[in-house]
């Protein structure tokens, strides 16, 4: 039985509720997950749009005013919280892509993939998708490669990574935990038929955000890894080291703006040596399918 003073106490609870708006949900389970997430501060997103204007036209602009970096940093952990590998990067742009061609080719990686589209939009064409996410590490990479390329039902995925893994984007790490991460998105790609091109990462002597580190050992021991990974596993091997080095770990000064992403000119080169890794892949496939088919009819009963 409810008496007077339990009716009055649940009435004004109810007021309450009513009263208060409802907080939207920012954890656990949600149908969509990508709808909560913070946009960039205004004087952010400007800045960010003027540096895709400039990297466009191949010009430089002057960094962000400290107060800006401190909020572009602020929203990047922020994003990093919510969205640890970024799937929501590239959700829209992914449900809006035609069905898969025959040879669609997907460039997956960090900054410098992204920046690729921007420096060299000729590449990106005809079914050549990139999808880099700039400071990833190979753990976010990781998570997001069922998203980001599985699902999109490529010929041949690109994978250049690890930079920042040895920058340290997302804290201490090994080699060999980078090693097993390209690994694993190795033998993803091949169990669903996916042709893998695996890339050097660019060289770099400093990395300005961590200026303490000399990354350049450590950078030519894990290409010589990816190289030797590559062959193991016979799959194609894109040397980008070779082509930007200086000669003495760093990149070459007159490819590059800030020692770490390649300039124009670095990209009209790794352009033409990803347009070679590609055409090497697919040649790949053709002999091993010509090779199918030649066994297939060997083991054809006759008469």
């Amino acid at each position: 039985m409810i008496t007077l003073r339990k009716l009055f106490v649940l009435l004004a609870g109810i007021a309450a509720l009513s009263a208060t708006p409802a907080q939207p949900q920012t954890v656990g389970v949600m149908d969509k997950p990508c709808a909560g997430l913070p946009g960039a501060p205004a004087d952010v997103a400007a800045y960010l749009a003027q540096r895709a204007a400039a990297l466009g036209r191949h010009v430089s602009i002057a960094p962000p005013t400290a107060e800006t970096l401190k909020r572009y940093t602020a929203w990047q952990a922020v994003l990093r919280e919510s969205d640890f590998a970024a799937l929501c990067r590239y959700q829209a742009e992914n449900a809006l892509l035609p069905a898969a061609g025959h040879h669609r080719v997907v460039f997956f990686g960090d900054s410098i993939t992204e920046l690729w589209r921007l420096n060299a939009p000729e590449l990106f064409t005809n079914d050549v998708i990139g999808r880099g996410i700039s400071g990833q590490t190979t753990e976010q990479m990781l998570i997001r490669f069922r998203a980001d390329v599985i699902d999109l039902k490529p010929e041949a995925v690109h994978i250049l990574a690890g930079t920042n893994d040895i920058a340290g984007n997302t804290g201490a790490t090994s080699l060999p935990w980078v090693e097993a991460n390209i690994q694993t998105m190795v033998e993803i790609a091949k169990a669903h038929g996916i042709k893998v091109i695996l890339a050097a990462v660019p060289p770099a002597a400093r990395f300005s955000w961590h200026p303490e580190l000399k990354p350049a050992a450590t950078i030519m021991a894990y290409n010589r890894w990816l190289r030797h990974y590559a062959a193991r596993q016979r799959i194609t091997f894109a040397d980008y080291q070779a082509i930007l080095d200086d000669g003495h770990g760093g990149f070459a000064a007159s490819l590059t703006g800030d020692g770490v992403h390649p300039n124009a000119s670095g990209y009209a080169l790794m352009t033409q040596q990803a347009r070679r890794a590609m055409a090497r892949a697919r040649a790949k496939q053709t002999l091993a399918r010509s090779r199918n088919r030649a066994l297939s009819v060997s083991m054809t009963p006759t008469g």
